[in-house]
């Protein structure tokens, strides 16, 4: 099995997706526990990994390579090391609990609607082992395809208008993404010896080509993902995509999809290109920053809450994206970290937020005030993850965001203070409008009759929420659990950085 550990991990979701289609429509109960039962499966073949994983060495572990498009010299080739496997962790984690989500949510198609769950799962955990760029791109475009009809199919009422506008700015990036993997396979052909698009063969020569087509390569790369994360100013697709998409689409969208933009920058942008990452970091770092800020004060001003979360992600994205190019052990760890606190955390909310809609079929926060003496349990929870999504220490996303700043502030890359000094005050601003959303909707009088009804948290909802809570409680007290896997491998990113400084240093880093 270990062989094939990788493969089986990624194709096991898209293979047992395809029997949903010879079940019988009407056995809806019948439907959602396959899916479920298969996703906690892939579930426990990602915990397997977990615990046979040699964090030590910070090299590709299980990896497998097959010829697979000969004519490019392309291969399905997968690995993993630290910094994948915490998201793929993540991945599997997430979806069980989004197919628990839509149980009493998805009433109609739902055949198709878990199939492409499932479909998703395979997908995205295919990004976080792909080592040859054509199967990263694979992967990576083949994952609109599922999303799109989630969002199209299953969304509220403007979903058309937000799911053409996803999928066109989402098209965009990947299209300039793709110029950039054909681009970047000819350059290197003289390097190589032949056409190739293998990521680890690629590493070794790409700072060998000239200063300017790295830089225009860096660009392709970059674009592609940060539309992905997305970093202001490419985010306007994203508040859309979360008000309109199903409770578990928003869930899947803001934990594991725009992971894939953060993870692009890490694995491809900065591994291939080191030296013209080094030299435009500061446009992006002050992108960071800006979408930091902006995106906070945005969350404050909003009435509807899903849209509130979805700036919350702007915010909380621009500090992961600040950490990368800070590009400092503490920085990189607390990014690597923070895509998983923000997972658990903007997740956690989604499901909240997704809950309340069910009670009220309304996500306006001026609808709603009192809910804590009708709802004790859930308010409790729910405080717990705003808490969480602030960064209060003994949390989750204080550990991510400590690390990133501490990085930052000292990081040589970064050339100043002030990045981090701006990014702090976004720590400020997402405690005004996250326990503002909880005062408003959780405090005060109940003035809406329609809220002295309403049910507290039911047994499935405890059951999709609870497991959230003990990561979010066991990251903040013992994030040396999960830092420990990633530790090794950003070391060794970390030494493709002081290799390119040091030749930028000595004016020989690459041909004029």
């Amino acid at each position: 099995m270990a062989a094939y550990t990788l493969s089986i991990l990624i194709f096991f979701p898209i293979v047992f997706s395809i029997p949903i289609f010879f079940f019988n429509k009407e056995k809806t109960t019948l439907i959602k526990t396959y899916a479920l039962i298969i996703s906690l499966i892939t579930f426990i073949i990602s915990v397997y990994i977990f615990f046979i994983f040699n964090p030590d060495s910070g090299e590709y572990a299980f990896v497998e390579r097959r010829v697979w498009i000969p004519l490019l010299n392309s291969y399905y080739q997968v690995g993993i090391d630290g910094i994948s496997l915490l998201l793929i962790l993540l991945t599997t984690f997430i979806i069980p609990l989004s197919i628990l989500a839509s149980f009493n949510t998805i009433k109609n198609r739902t055949k198709e609607f878990y199939f492409l769950i499932l479909l998703l799962e395979g997908s995205l955990i295919g990004v976080f082992c792909a080592t040859d760029l054509l199967l990263f791109y694979f992967f990576w475009e083949f994952i609109l395809i599922p999303m799109y009809f989630l969002i199209g199919i299953w969304g509220s009422d403007d979903r058309v208008y937000a799911t053409v506008k996803f999928f066109i700015y989402t098209m965009t990036g990947s299209v300039l993404l793709l110029i950039g993997i054909i681009w970047l396979g000819f350059l290197c052909i003289p390097y190589v010896g032949f056409f190739s698009l293998d990521l680890t063969k690629l590493i070794t020569v790409t700072s060998s080509l000239p200063m300017d087509k790295q830089i225009y390569l860096f660009i392709l790369f970059t674009l592609g993902f940060l539309i992905k994360v997305p970093l202001f100013p490419f985010h306007t697709w994203l508040p859309d995509a979360h008000v309109q998409a199903p409770t578990a689409g928003s869930v899947i969208l803001a934990s594991l999809l725009l992971k894939m933009g953060t993870y692009g920058l890490i694995r491809f942008s900065f591994e291939l290109f080191p030296a013209a990452f080094i030299k435009l970091t500061p446009i992006i770092a002050v992108l960071a920053v800006v979408g930091i800020i902006y995106g906070a004060l945005l969350s404050i001003v909003q009435k509807d809450m899903k849209k509130l979360v979805a700036y919350s992600s702007v915010s909380h994205l621009g500090f992961v994206v600040l950490g990368i190019f800070a590009l400092t052990q503490e920085s990189l760890q607390g990014s690597v970290l923070q895509m998983v606190n923000h997972g658990l955390s903007t997740g956690a909310l989604f499901l909240i937020v997704g809950m309340l809609y069910e009670r009220r079929h309304t996500k306006e926060i001026s609808e709603f005030g009192g809910l804590m003496k009708v709802m004790p349990v859930f308010s409790a929870i729910f405080l717990i993850v705003c808490l969480s999504s602030i960064g209060l220490p003994g949390l989750n996303g204080f550990v991510g965001e400590f690390l990133i700043l501490v990085g930052a502030f000292n990081a040589p890359n970064l050339h100043s203070y002030s990045y981090t000094i701006f990014a702090t005050t976004a720590v400020i601003l997402s405690a005004v409008y996250l326990l503002w959303l909880f005062q408003r909707v959780m405090t005060g009088p109940i003035e809406n009759e329609k809220n002295k009804d309403l049910k507290d948290v039911s047994k499935l909802e405890l059951c999709t929420l609870i497991p959230i809570l003990i990561f979010i409680v066991w990251i903040g007290v013992q994030p040396n659990t999960f830092l420990k896997i990633s530790e090794n491998s950003v070391k060794k990113v970390l030494l493709i950085y002081d290799s390119a400084k040091q030749r930028i240093n000595n004016n020989d880093a690459v041909p004029k």
